[in-house]
């Protein structure tokens, strides 16, 4: 049986969410704010995908493991459309931005096999447990001096991706079996998470003032430097603002690439890599009663 744990969260994004709810670091409030829009339309391929599949898992704890992980991934999405539609109702051109995303990943699930479908799923949640830790090891720098409603939402979803770090690989041996195909896959599941990662950034900058969103989102985009030494581009004018993850250090960072790279191979086991303790933390404030929900708020009170 699985142990994942459903837990209904009321974030309240009934006010005004500034796009840039992080002002110490811009860059990562609008990277953040991709995640959301990411959430909401990669989820619903996943919950598409693993609903598609469940017919065909014969073992009764892997299908239990595979409707918990749904219900997770359906109270992330769900979360995640309240911040986002904050977010549009002062940038109401960002809905073209989130149904173009949306548009991505449906045509995704309508041209593509289940197989591939369910292992785009595992690549990309393989990637999670070390990327999140290093997030969250560093949660005092990223998330803390921003708006607490946005920070305790993107807490929440990145503890529980760490909870159920094994859910996706479980249902992809279940269904598909083949572990060499994932890695035959990976190029083109690079491609299109490109291609909708640029979508949003483009969208971000033609829909969100950069008043509002205080840097170029062109800078957030993959090799976005090195495509501007090789060709030689001019400065573009615009406020030079520092990374996103400039407050982690170079050491963490290159960890975390080695442990996604390491992710993508046949051999990777989930369940064995390492987690970050403040998931622990935040589920034993969980369990006792505390508002995560403001998770900074509630910590101080």
């Amino acid at each position: 049986m699985t142990d994942l744990q459903i837990r209904r969260i009321r974030f309240d994004f009934g006010e005004p969410i500034p796009f840039n709810w992080n002002r110490v670091n811009p860059a990562f409030s609008t990277y953040m704010n991709m995640v959301s829009i990411m959430a909401i339309c990669f989820e619903k391929m996943l919950v598409a995908a693993v609903r598609e599949a469940m017919p065909t898992i014969t073992d009764p704890a892997v299908a239990d493991e595979a409707d918990a992980f749904l219900r997770q991934e359906a109270q992330h999405a769900s979360a995640h459309r309240h911040h986002v539609r904050a977010l549009i109702r002062s940038h109401p051109g960002l809905q073209q931005t989130l149904d173009e995303a949306i548009a991505a990943y449906d045509e995704l699930t309508a041209t593509t096999s289940l197989r591939f479908r369910l292992a785009y799923v595992a690549d990309l949640e393989a990637t999670f447990t070390p990327f999140f830790k290093m997030l969250l090891d560093n949660e005092e720098t990223l998330f803390r001096p921003g708006d607490d409603r946005v920070s305790s939402l993107l807490l929440w979803h990145f503890v529980e991706e760490v909870e159920h770090r094994s859910s996706a690989l479980i249902i992809y041996d279940a269904v598909v079996g083949d572990r060499a195909y994932r890695m035959f896959a990976l190029p083109r599941i690079v491609r299109h998470l490109l291609q909708v990662t640029t979508l949003i950034t483009n969208g971000i900058n033609e829909h969100v003032p950069l008043a509002d969103r205080a840097i170029d989102t062109n800078t957030v985009k993959p090799y976005y430097k090195l495509r501007r030494i090789t060709r030689r581009e001019a400065p573009t004018g615009l406020p030079d603002v520092r990374p996103a993850l400039h407050t982690v250090p170079w050491s963490q960072k290159l960890v975390t690439v080695a442990r996604v790279l390491m992710s993508q191979t046949p051999m990777h086991n989930p369940a064995h890599a390492p987690t970050p303790r403040f998931a622990d933390d935040w589920i034993t404030r969980y369990n006792r009663g505390d508002d995560v929900s403001r998770w900074y708020a509630s910590q101080a009170g």
